[in-house]
Order: structure tokens, then sequence, then C-alpha cells
């Protein structure tokens, strides 16, 4: 482990990632000297849901005064990464390649900006699975990923009391539950950005 550990925290939206936010803002998780929350999420799907999701992470972290950045948002990009697994559950190989795709991004913007670890709150979803995450993770930055185990009360009770907009889905249009759609062609969107 480098001297100094600046981390590299991936969001996905705020519900998830507010605990895990507080614990690293109030300096509870120990060894980490910076951190800075990526909000890299092309898989989120249509637009106006990214849009959201984003400003409420942003919002959040403002509140906190913490550090963020956003990557760019290249939903084609993203697609390419998942061609062939549309169809996969979730939970399957398709969330593993999306998983390993933001790893990938995190880990150029992580050395291009001087952070030398990365973590995630991808698996905190009940939509996920935390050691899928985290195989992806190890896989893709080997010593520079961070598994943490996130207090999970904390981020219940800050939901509780906060006024996060809350998805109700994981984020791409693969994973849009059939009572979720808004309406019945909704497979036929067409990238707008």
């Amino acid at each position: 482990m480098p001297d100094k550990l600046r981390l590299v925290l991936m969001s996905c939206c705020a519900p998830c990632s507010a605990g895990a936010i507080k614990q690293l803002a109030d300096g509870e998780i120990s060894g980490i000297d910076d951190f800075i929350v990526l909000f890299f999420n092309p898989n989120i799907f249509p637009t106006d849901e990214y849009d959201r999701r984003l400003a409420e992470q942003v919002r959040y972290c403002e509140k906190l005064g913490v550090k963020y950045a956003i990557g760019e948002y290249d939903h084609a990009a993203w697609r390419n990464a998942v061609r062939g697994m549309e169809n996969a559950p979730e939970r399957g190989p398709r969330c593993s390649a999306c998983f390993r795709f933001r790893f990938e991004y995190a880990k150029k913007w992580a050395a291009e900006h001087g952070y030398n670890a990365i973590s995630s709150v991808f698996g905190v979803s009940r939509h996920k699975d935390q050691s899928q995450v985290d195989r992806a993770g190890c896989i893709t930055l080997s010593d520079k990923y961070m598994p943490i185990k996130w207090d999970e009360q904390l981020r219940i009770a800050i939901n509780k009391t906060a006024d996060f907009y809350r998805q109700k889905y994981c984020g791409c249009e693969f994973s849009i539950r059939p009572d979720v759609k808004k309406a019945p062609n909704q497979e036929k969107f067409v990238l707008i950005r």
C-alpha cells in the first residue's frame, strides 16, 4: 500500500452512496487520507433518469462538502461493452461486464488525477450482489481495488431522513421491470444525448 491512500469512490446514486460518503467524510474508514466521489454511470437510461440521479448525487456531495467528479456519459460505449448480453438476468454476465467497464474508466481517471485506490457502492443496492462487484473490481483493478464493507445501518438511517429521489430499477434499460415501464414499447428508446 502507498504511504498516502487517495480513494476514488464510485457511486451509482445518492441513496446507495449516502452512508459510504458520510463514513469517508467523517474519517471513519481508517487509512484513507483523501477521497473523491466519481459518478460514472453511462449505463443509466434514459437520459432524464441519468440527470435525476446525477443531480441528487451532486446535491448530497455539496451538502457534505465532499469533492466529486462526473465522468462522461457515453451510453453507446456502454451498450457496446455489454453487447450480446442484453437478455442476461440481473446479477448475471451483463452486470459483471458493466462493472468492469466502469472500473476501467475509474482506473484511468484515478491515474490521471493522482488517486491510488478505488472502491464502490455498486453492490449496496438490493438489485446487485456485492461479491460480484468485488470480483469485477479485483479482476479489473487488482491491487488498486479496496473492497470496503460499508455501514448498512448508517445508509438506512440517512435514507429515512433524506428526501432523495429514489429509483425503482438498477439503471440500465435491461433492468427495467415491467411494472416500472412507462410505455409498452420502452425497449425502443432512441439515445438522444
